[in-house]
């Protein structure tokens, strides 16, 4: 028999009726002759409303706690959906990740899958349940409560799909599939039909929030279809797949923003072998994650400035670390921008259009945005601008890369 996963985020489960649509989702699909597992986030904010007790409670919460705190969240929704689908006259069971047996590292709210069994799992379906999963969480092999970063229900569902041999991960959301930028920001903005894992994880990566990064990298190394759409509407949405049809012409797939961003400048750094390798890797060891590292050299070659990009949530074990270092090292200072946006055009093969950067450059220009650091790759163009500049940023380059005029998809004929 297929299986289908589905996983509903929390707006999609924001109250009791949302919760009853959702499970009369998963009953029509199990009605249509699949297996059916559920992975489900917690309702609405709260998340957020646990993070902020949790730090009106402690301005530096313990990770672990952190951790045993929010995890919470997801198990009321599993046992409210079970609930639902029981109302409904369906079975259902409801599982926690250590109930399931999803198995992480033992980085506590950045944790990593190291495994997951089957076993419990097939038992319920083969039992004729719905099974229901806790995304976001996990069990490392010590037995202590792991969370994996937010928005990683859409990993869990992922990962899950890969293991049980999915024909779809379903991952319903409150838009009704992937866009050409966040239409929130940009009415313009038109929905994918379809697009490549590759540029999907750039995407998310960079900034669109519509799916967690980690779950297209699981997607696209087990080869996993992926259908992104609206839990609100029977609407198509969005196909993630290996190689989208058609669209060869269109260089920039879509743009987007990350906010959550900030910069680390230090300043005199000694230009001797081993020095940058020391920094990263004391990053690295504090679970630090570094983007878009600039070092130029000056006084004669002794002396380096470097600047990188960093999540704005690890600012202060940033500092705590880089603050650190400069006393060992002799660096002669330590600074933190948090008032920075990153914006990006993303899609296949830009660095073969050679007009895409200029075309972006001179549209900030016009736009009387200033550009504080520039990256590239294959398929990203980056630019770090001022964080009050960023929705501006996003909208002209938007218009100026001609997103605004594409009306058919990338799985258009």
């Amino acid at each position: 028999m297929p299986l289908v996963v589905q996983k509903f985020g929390g707006t999609s489960l924001v109250t009791a009726e949302r919760i009853h649509r959702a499970a009369r989702r998963a009953i029509r699909a199990k009605l249509e002759g699949n297996h059916v597992v559920l992975v489900v986030s917690a309702m609405g904010e709260t998340t957020d409303e646990l993070l902020s007790l949790a730090l009106q409670v402690c301005y530096d919460p313990p990770k672990r706690e952190l951790d045993m705190l929010l995890t919470t969240g997801e198990q009321v929704s599993i046992a409210l959906m079970a609930m639902a689908i029981d109302a409904a006259g369906h079975e259902a069971i409801s599982l926690t990740a250590a109930q399931l047996g999803l198995v992480t590292d033992s980085t506590h709210t950045r944790a990593r899958i190291q495994r997951i069994s089957r076993d419990r799992i097939d038992r319920e379906l083969a039992g004729g349940k719905i099974v229901i999963v806790a995304g976001f969480q996990g069990i490392d092999a010590g037995g202590e409560i792991t969370t994996m970063g937010r928005g990683a229900s859409d990993t869990t569902a992922t990962a899950l799909s890969a293991v049980l041999g999915a024909e779809v991960a379903e991952i319903y959301t409150d838009v009704d599939g992937v866009y050409t930028a966040d239409p929130r920001l940009v009415p313009q903005a038109t929905k994918i039909d379809e697009i490549s894992y590759d540029v999907m994880l750039e995407m998310a990566a960079t900034g669109a929030s519509v799916m967690h990064s980690r779950a297209v990298e699981f997607a696209k190394k087990f080869k996993v279809p992926v259908h992104v759409r609206s839990s609100l509407t029977d609407a198509s949405g969005t196909m993630v797949v290996t190689e989208p049809s058609g669209m060869e012409s269109v260089a920039v797939r879509g743009v987007t923003l990350k906010e959550d961003l900030a910069v680390v400048s230090l300043i005199g750094i000694p230009n001797t072998p081993g020095v940058a390798a020391g920094i990263f890797s004391e990053l690295s060891r504090c679970h630090v994650l570094v983007d878009d590292i600039v070092q130029n050299i000056h006084t004669g070659g002794k002396l380096a400035n470097m600047g990188f990009s960093i999540n704005a949530t690890d600012t202060a074990e940033a500092r705590a670390v880089c603050e650190r270092l400069s006393a060992q090292l002799g660096i002669e200072s330590v600074g933190i921008d948090e008032s920075v946006s990153k914006v990006s055009a993303v899609g296949v093969g830009l660095r073969t259009h050679a007009t895409t950067a200029a075309t972006m450059f001179d549209a900030l220009a016009r736009a009387e945005i200033n550009i504080d650091n520039i990256s590239t790759s294959e398929i990203v163009i980056s630019c770090i601008v001022r964080r009050t500049d960023g929705p501006k940023a996003l909208r002209c380059l938007h218009s100026a890369l001609g997103l605004d005029r594409i009306v058919e998809t990338e799985g258009s004929a």
